[in-house]
């Protein structure tokens, strides 16, 4: 796809596999990434592994910054915008709503407001969250209805109304409802990646042979981040303007099965200890999601098998412990 690709949320977990899928991609890329106080410019994926610069543009852009959005649009004036950046974690919401509310629904509104002013027809993706449906025990369509029940899944509902407000104004925004990803580089503040770091401190000696854990009975629609990403791309050359695409397996793995399948893989006995003070408020017993209109409309499905999935995902922790 030619022009300018603008990334934001590049330094996260997603925006991060999205740059590495992107980096042989014709044209150029820039990617936003909040601001530190130490001015220093984050860098991730492979390129960052091998000790390589990478080559992208980077901005440190704020997002709740009206002008400076405004300003840097105005400079890059993107042909495609996949828009990553956000608060990402459920349970934390529930104790930071307003800074989530803030970033996911102020700070699109500015990215959106931006491409409106400075007429930019930009192609945008904007990943919204499985989080945004009515609780129900059968796998969610696009057509389900949508009655977030955490300040995550309305901070997200808001983001994808802002979307479909923005296309009336000439500007072609698709919206992916991802269900849950995982993969290398997830914080360990998410179940998997957690699981994960312990098993490789345990290894390592860093850490007492037990996993404490929260609710094990939950069943979710797990895919791996990097298939995940390569439906932002397909999204973005195929996905129908205002229209909503489910991104998920269309199966539901339990936590505990998981984390089974984990320790599996452990090179030392590891002991599980349930804590319930990591029990997270309303945690719904079942997320699944039915990926029939993505398959059908743009032709995604997933790819890597969740077992691979596991192995690079331990595996990252484990190197991570030896470079630390």
């Amino acid at each position: 796809m030619p022009g300018t690709i603008l990334i934001t949320g590049a330094a996260g977990f997603a925006g991060g596999h999205l740059l590495d899928r992107l980096s042989t991609t014709p044209g150029d890329i820039v990617a936003w990434h909040r601001p530190s106080k130490t001015g220093r410019t984050p860098f991730s994926g492979q390129a960052d592994q091998k000790g390589v610069r990478p080559l992208f543009v980077w901005e440190a852009i704020d997002l709740l910054d009206a002008r400076a959005v405004r300003d840097a649009i105005a400079r890059t004036r993107p042909s495609v915008v996949y828009h990553c950046a956000g608060a990402a974690h459920v349970g934390r919401a529930w104790v930071h709503t307003t800074p989530t509310l803030a970033v996911n629904v102020r700070g699109t509104h500015h990215l959106l407001e931006a491409l409106r002013l400075e007429r930019v027809p930009a192609r945008v993706v904007i990943p919204s969250s499985a989080m945004v449906y009515r609780f129900a025990d059968e796998a969610l369509t696009e057509d389900h209805p949508v009655v977030p029940e955490s300040p995550y899944g309305l901070s997200k509902l808001a983001q994808e109304l802002l979307g479909r407000r923005a296309t009336s104004d000439g500007i072609e925004v698709t919206v992916a409802r991802s269900f849950n990803h995982v993969g290398p580089r997830q914080d360990p503040s998410f179940a998997a990646s957690g699981f994960a770091r312990q098993i490789a401190d345990i290894e390592a000696e860093r850490h007492p042979p037990e996993i404490a854990v929260g609710n094990l009975n939950a069943r979710r629609d797990l895919t791996d981040v990097r298939d995940t990403v390569r439906a932002y791309t397909l999204l973005a050359e195929r996905g129908r303007s205002g229209r909503v695409y489910n991104v998920c397996s269309g199966r539901a793995i339990a936590i505990r099965d998981l984390l089974e399948r984990l320790i599996a893989r452990a090179r030392v006995p590891v002991r599980v200890r349930v804590d319930p003070g990591r029990y997270r408020p309303n945690d719904l017993p079942l997320v699944l999601g039915d990926p029939t209109r993505i398959r059908e409309e743009v032709g995604w499905a997933p790819e890597i098998p969740f077992e691979r999935t596991l192995d690079d995902l331990l595996e990252y922790w484990r190197m991570e412990r030896r470079r630390t």
